[in-house]
C-alpha cells in the first residue's frame, strides 16, 4: 500500500495537475467514494477480518480523525455527520467488546458501564442534527447505533424502532449486510422463525453465500428457536469460514456450549 501511495504521488507530481477542489458536478461522487473508504477503514479496525486481534484501534482512530476533518470542511453535509456519528457510537463500545483474555463479548452481554459515554453523547448529538437534513444510509446506520447505545440494558433495546430503521435503510441500499442485520431485528421483534425466513434469500446471494456472518447469524437464530443441533452445526461452519482467530474461538465456544443439549 505504501508503494502504491508513493507511485500515485509521483504521478500527480509529474503530471503537473493542480491540487484543488473538484468541480461541483463531480464533487458528490468523489465525496461518496471518500466516505466509503473511511467507512471500510473503520470497519476493518473495529472488527479485524484476519489475524489474532479482534480489533485494531489504530485504524478506527485514524478513520475517526479523518472523518472529523471532512466534517470540519463540510459541516452541513448530513451524510458526513452521519458517518462520524456512526463511528463514534460504534467505537464507544470498544472497551467492553473483549474480555481479559481477549475473548469476544457479544453486544447483549457487554458491561455497558464500560462504554464511552462522551463518544455516545457526541454521536447522538451529531445524528440528531443530521436527521433533520436529507436522509442517507450513514445517518440511518448512526440512528440504529444510537438506539443500541441509549439502552441502559440489552433487554431495554427498542428493537421495533431498529426494525423500522432497517426497513428504511433497505430501501436505500442493496447491501446484503443490511439484510442480514434486518433479519436479526425481525427475530427480536417477531421471533426467530421470522428472522430465519429472511435469511433464506441471502443463501442465493453470491456476496453472502460463503460468508461466515450468514452462518453465525443463522446459528444464533436457530439457538433462539431451540434447535441446538442445527445451531451447533452452523456455529462450526461459521468458525471454519472466518479468518479472524478471536471470531473462530468465539464461534467454537458457542458451539461447544450447545454440545449435549437436545434439539
Amino acid at each position: 500500500m505504501g508503494q502504491r501511495i508513493s507511485r500515485a504521488k509521483q504521478q500527480v507530481k509529474t503530471s503537473g495537475m493542480p491540487f484543488r477542489m473538484p468541480p461541483a458536478e463531480e464533487r458528490a461522487d468523489r465525496l461518496c467514494a471518500v466516505l466509503q473508504v473511511l467507512y471500510l477503514i473503520f470497519n476493518e479496525g473495529y472488527t479485524a477480518t484476519s489475524g489474532a486481534a479482534a480489533q485494531r484501534s489504530e485504524l478506527t482512530g485514524e478513520a475517526i480523525r479523518l472523518t472529523r476533518l471532512v466534517h470540519r470542511l463540510l459541516p452541513d453535509d448530513g451524510e458526513v455527520a452521519g458517518l462520524l456519528a456512526l463511528m463514534l457510537l460504534t467505537d464507544a463500545r470498544s472497551p467492553a467488546r473483549t474480555g481479559p483474555d481477549g475473548e469476544m463479548i457479544p453486544l447483549a452481554e457487554q458491561d455497558r458501564s464500560r462504554w464511552n459515554q462522551a463518544s455516545i453523547a457526541e454521536g447522538v448529538a451529531l445524528v440528531t442534527d443530521a436527521l433533520s437534513r436529507t436522509l442517507g444510509p450513514y445517518q440511518l446506520q448512526a440512528a440504529i447505533a444510537a438506539v443500541h447505545d441509549e439502552a441502559a440494558r440489552a433487554e431495554d433495546t427498542d428493537w421495533a424502532q431498529i426494525l423500522l430503521l432497517y426497513g428504511l435503510l433497505m430501501r436505500m441500499s442493496d447491501n446484503p449486510m443490511v439484510t442480514l442485520n434486518n433479519a436479526v431485528a425481525a427475530a427480536m421483534v417477531h421471533g426467530p422463525q421470522a428472522g430465519l425466513a429472511l435469511l433464506e434469500g441471502l443463501d442465493a446471494d453470491k456476496r453472502m453465500a460463503e460468508h461466515h456472518r450468514l452462518d453465525a447469524v443463522r446459528a444464533h437464530l436457530l439457538e433462539m428457536a431451540g434447535d441446538h443441533q442445527a445451531a451447533r452445526s452452523s456455529y462450526r461452519t461459521a468458525a471454519r469460514r472466518t479468518t479472524s482467530l478471536p471470531e473462530q474461538r468465539y464461534l467454537e465456544a458457542r458451539a461447544a456450549r450447545l454440545t449435549g443439549n437436545s434439539s
